[in-house]
């Protein structure tokens, strides 16, 4: 088990360590899968938005429900998770 501080690399050594380290990979991968279906359904949205599709509020509400539940998870921060949904609904809105 690898702890990677400043650019350099400790080896665990008890059991505690080689734990943590063990959990925090696995919850890594599921954040970044968790963040990449926020982004990606953002921007179905802007290209919804684009293609003047009619599911364009449907997509929009699915989104917004993400970004929350994203913010619940502390994935993003609630300030960008305000802009974010800010920025669709405005954009939806002047579509």
């Amino acid at each position: 088990m690898m702890i990677r501080k400043r650019s350099v690399l400790y080896m665990a050594t008890s059991a505690q360590a080689k734990k943590r380290v063990r959990q925090n990979e696995k919850i890594r991968a599921r954040q970044k899968g968790q963040a990449t279906e926020v982004r990606s359904a953002i921007k179905r949205v802007i290209e919804a938005v684009e293609e003047n599709a009619d599911n364009t509020n449907e997509l929009l509400n699915d989104t917004l429900g993400l970004i929350d539940s994203a913010v619940s998870k502390g994935l993003i921060h609630k300030n960008k998770a305000a802009r974010e949904k800010s920025r669709l609904q405005k954009l939806v809105n002047n579509q």
